[in-house]
């Protein structure tokens, strides 16, 4: 018995959510596509094989077409003259969502601007598996992706997301972990509560929750390995006065210019820019 069946696709581009793990986590609708489509796309055509082997989906006689950022500009247009033939494409990267800190995005932007159907089949994304177990509030979210690897330029990622009061969340490598951890203990303060989530739906899943500040001392010293989704908890809602507005700017400063501290203030506080950037304004000129 298999777990699709046989339909007549409409010509278009179909994106499909593969699983970031356990290959049974993917939905029926994914495999019916899978299994129809005239022409497959992969980020990883390795691992697409190996999905549809455990799933019994025939590639038959059927393309399979590697799309990735490497490859992408020489390959689209190959892509694209499939779909001027109304043939049907499934792509999928190698985990997870297309375009979700994935490639997909350049393909889509050409297919849509050439009038072509864009269809999107749901499923596993790590960053909202992530959010959906960490523990800390699920109303509002802001998701960053993958962290700059310089060090430098990570701290000034952070400070511009310092006081945003939703949870944050970042995708990062394991071997720059403990690092991250000491830079957002450093800006968003050793108190602010985050979680580690490493391996999501794997053999190896694990979760950590605490202060940030624990959480740096607790990897320290581990030898991490695997996927990880780093959560923020966001700033704390209060009542703003001129004081705590002017340290606000004041932090902002140091690493940022007095537009782009004026705009990360306000549109943290919800207050309004004009006023934000004169204060910041008297404040980089030495009189606040």
């Amino acid at each position: 018995m298999v777990n699709y069946k046989s339909i007549k696709l409409s010509p278009g581009l179909y994106f499909v959510s593969t699983p970031i793990g356990t290959a049974r986590d993917i939905t029926l609708r994914a495999l019916d596509i899978l299994a129809n489509a005239d022409v497959l796309a992969a980020e990883d055509t390795r691992t697409l094989k190996k999905l549809l082997e455990i799933h019994g989906i025939q590639l038959k006689k059927r393309s399979l077409i590697s799309y990735h950022d490497h490859n992408a500009s020489k390959v689209r247009p190959k892509l694209l003259a499939h779909l001027d033939q109304g043939k049907s494409i499934a792509y999928a990267s190698e985990a997870g969502t297309p375009l979700i800190a994935d490639p997909g995005f350049s393909l889509l932007t050409e297919v849509l601007s050439l009038k072509n159907n864009v269809t999107s089949a749901p499923g596993p994304c790590a960053l909202i598996a992530a959010l959906t177990v960490a523990g800390l509030p699920t109303d509002k979210f802001y998701f960053e992706g993958f962290l700059p690897t310089n060090k430098n330029q990570k701290e000034v990622k952070f400070r511009e997301l310092q006081f945003y009061r939703g949870t944050l969340i970042f995708y990062e490598s394991a071997k720059r972990l403990k690092d991250t951890l000491v830079k957002a203990a450093k800006v968003f303060g050793g108190d602010r509560q985050g979680v580690v989530c490493r391996e999501i739906t794997k053999k190896f899943e694990d979760t950590k929750r605490g202060r940030l500040k624990e959480l740096s001392e607790f990897y320290n010293d581990k030898n991490v390995k695997g996927e990880i989704v780093l959560l923020i908890a966001g700033a704390v809602s209060s009542v703003i006065d001129q004081n705590e507005l002017e340290q606000f700017l004041k932090d902002a400063l140091k690493s940022m210019s007095v537009k782009d501290s004026a705009d990360t203030v306000a549109n943290a506080l919800n207050v309004p820019k004009r006023d934000v950037y004169q204060i910041a304004l008297k404040i980089k000129s030495g009189g606040a």
